[in-house]
């Protein structure tokens, strides 16, 4: 624990007393740049971050630009209280405030937009995989259950944008860049603005022999959004990418194993071949597309209407079988807000708007034979459909912000066996409507300090990959999860927003939770193993030491901290048929994790970031019988970026990750069958590339 809090103390005193003793030299104004104030959407209209009563973190381009971009893995894991995991290139895990025991692979339990469309299915299931992170400039990641405006959830959202707000002249772009193991990654963009249109296209290919055997990963992806804006703030775009992906997955390997060689695959034994027989991995083509309309009825009343679909084919050679899947998805999403008149003393809003998805999915198992598709096992059709209305009322009085929302879910799906069954008709499985209350306060203290308070209800239905796992049985007993969350917390910045602290204090019961189980043969089943108690703390601090200014020799120097804090346990009635795990450590989940970084501006635009990660050990099992060592990663990016002309730039760079050379697992395989926990994640390595703007 020393460990965690002496570094934070440290820094923020070092923050403190070089503010006080650098500022006044930096303030002139021939010499200073303005940074730009920070602000959100996802509460359905723009406002600044300072004033929203919830828990929101926010990585913007110039965060993006500091990471790798291989994956979003090393950004995401900037925000406290989220956990992003690659168990391998490509396979990203993904939790908001809580467990991955629902998550053997994939994303579920966080619901993910992209710009008004939803990219999480009806099914319950995101591939964020699909997205190179280059097309991507923008996320806000809206933390603890939110369904009051965005549906079933209990673990929180992420809004993703795919076009830059603030980029607003015509640019071509191009990036390369190469490394470790294999790596290769290369992007373009294209932006063009003619009167009232604006066209952005964005092209992505990567690939990555990876660290272990069978880890390689191929994507090609392709993006477009077209804007026409039709009125002074009336605007139509039309959007939508496809993805190509592939990557191999080597398996999860035992202690002896790892410790012995963390390169190897999943070796075979006498009676299970191995994942380089098998050939195991994941095919995945995506396309995906809509059309986003906002309209600006009068100068107090708006609409903003969303028509999307998708079809993803999904195919995944594992070690017992081999199975296929289509998935076809449609939808829409609309919203109404009207605004009262501006007074000095008193102003409100009203949301009033629905959601609905439906998602037609064909899932498919057959035998596995050396990596090639063998007979019949058994073939399913089920049918999901995911609809809700939600409301939102605010108003500001003086100082005070008060907010309601509220939203009614409806959930359903029928199944129908087509082999070997043949069923004529389909079982139809329907969940009681629930209501999904939020209540939020903020109170402006002073002009930059700003306190709040919420409480909010998780609901989350069980996963079209949960009610159909592996084991290929339809599971109709499983229940929703859900519960409650109490959180408060505070916002600080300075006058200029250099400097901003953000803290908070939640607690989340959640009960009926939907927890993974392996049978014997390793194919896997989903129940209802009973509640989780999840009180935690959060903070998040940043502040331009130096400011940024282009007279001095370090022409900038800013401090990132994050600090997560947790205490997550089993509650009293949690159990499966191996018994009771009450009080134990939530599997999966650090009890602390501190991340901080340091990013140094010098002359001739040379830049340097340092990041620093500390992640405690972490329980593999309910029982909490086995734990992954706690890890240190650092990594380093160094850069040059020189103007050539008024609108040509270029920019080159190199970095390194894990510079301590740990030993670690960036994503546990929890409960396995065989105590098949560890995926090694890569030692020492490097890369550099270039980027080119014209």
């Amino acid at each position: 624990m020393i460990k965690i809090y002496l570094p934070l103390i440290f820094i923020l005193a070092i923050s403190i007393g070089v503010n006080a003793q650098s500022r006044p030299d930096t303030l002139k104004k021939d010499s200073t740049r303005h940074l730009q104030p920070v602000t959100i959407r996802g509460y359905l209209s723009e406002q600044p971050v300072l004033s929203v009563p919830a828990s929101v973190g926010v990585i913007n381009q110039s965060q993006l630009n500091l990471q790798p971009d291989n994956a979003f893995v090393s950004v995401l894991n900037t925000v406290p209280g989220v956990r992003a995991e690659e168990r391998s290139p490509g396979s990203y895990r993904l939790s908001i405030r809580g467990s991955l025991l629902r998550s053997p692979f994939g994303i579920r339990d966080v619901k993910i937009y992209y710009d008004e469309i939803p990219l999480t299915d009806a099914g319950g299931n995101t591939y964020l995989n699909a997205i190179d992170v280059n097309s991507i400039h923008n996320l806000e990641i809206l933390k603890g259950p939110d369904g009051s405006l965005f549906g079933a959830n209990s673990g929180g959202v992420v809004l993703l944008s795919p076009v830059n707000r603030h980029a607003d002249s015509n640019y071509v772009s191009a990036g390369l860049n190469g490394g470790s193991y294999g790596l290769l990654h290369e992007n373009t963009a294209l932006q063009n603005r003619s009167g009232n249109y604006q066209l952005n296209l964005n092209q992505g290919y990567e690939s990555y022999d990876g660290y272990r055997q069978n880890s390689y990963m191929q994507r090609q992806f392709i993006q477009a959004v077209n804007k026409w804006t039709y009125g002074t703030k009336d605007e139509l775009r039309v959007l939508g990418f496809y993805s190509d992906l592939s990557y191999e997955t080597p398996g999860g390997l035992t202690l002896s194993q790892y410790d012995a060689d963390p390169q190897l695959a999943r070796t075979p034994t006498k009676f299970v071949p191995g994942a380089i027989q098998q050939k195991i991995g994941i095919y995945q083509k995506m396309l995906m597309g809509g059309v986003v309309n906002e309209l600006h009825i009068n100068e107090h009343l708006r609409n903003v209407t969303s028509i999307f679909g998708t079809y993803v084919d999904f195919a995944n050679p594992f070690i017992t079988n081999y199975e296929q899947r289509y998935e076809g998805t449609y939808g829409l999403r609309s919203y109404f807000e009207l605004t009262g008149e501006h007074r000095i003393n008193y102003n409100w809003r009203i949301n009033l708007g629905l959601e609905w998805q439906q998602t037609d999915a064909d899932i498919n198992n057959y035998g596995n034979r050396l990596g090639v598709r063998d007979t019949a096992q058994t073939l399913d059709k089920i049918n999901t459909n995911q609809h809700f209305f939600f409301s939102r009322y605010t108003f500001d009085i003086k100082r005070w912000h008060v907010e309601a929302a509220l939203s009614l879910n409806f959930y359903d799906y029928k199944f129908r066996n087509v082999y070997p069954n043949d069923e004529a008709a389909y079982t139809d499985r329907n969940f009681t409507p629930q209501l999904m209350p939020r209540i939020a306060s903020a109170y402006q203290i002073t002009d930059d300090f700003i306190w709040r308070a919420s409480i909010s209800r998780g609901y989350s239905t069980p996963t079209t990959a949960e009610i159909r796992p592996t084991d290929n049985i339809i599971n109709t007993n499983l229940q929703a999860e859900y519960g409650w969350n109490y959180e408060t917390g505070f916002r600080l910045r300075n006058k200029d927003e250099s400097m901003y602290l953000d803290a908070s204090v939640f607690y989340y019961h959640l009960q009926n939770a939907i927890v993974l189980r392996l049978n014997p043969d390793e194919t896997e089943y989903y129940i209802n193993a009973g509640g989780t108690n999840q009180p935690g703390i959060e903070l998040y601090f940043t502040d331009w030491i130096i400011r940024q200014n282009n007279s001095n020799f370090i022409r900038g120097l800013q401090v990132n901290e994050s600090l997560t804090l947790d205490k997550f346990t089993f509650a009293g009635n949690y159990h499966d048929a191996s018994g009771s795990y009450s009080g134990n450590q939530l599997t999966g989940v650090p009890g602390q994790v501190f991340v901080t970084s340091v990013q140094i501006k010098f002359p001739q635009n040379l830049y340097l970031f340092v990041e620093y990660n500390h992640t405690a050990r972490i329980p593999l099992t309910d029982a909490n019988t086995f734990f992954a060592s706690p890890y240190d990663l650092l990594q380093a990016k160094a850069g040059w970026q020189h103007k050539l002309s008024r609108k040509t730039k270029f920019e080159i760079y190199a970095g390194a990750d894990n510079l301590l050379n740990e030993k670690y697992s960036l994503g546990d395989d929890l409960n396995a069958v065989g105590n098949r926990f560890f995926n090694a994640a890569p030692p020492r390595n490097y890369y550099v590339g270039f980027n080119v703007v014209f």
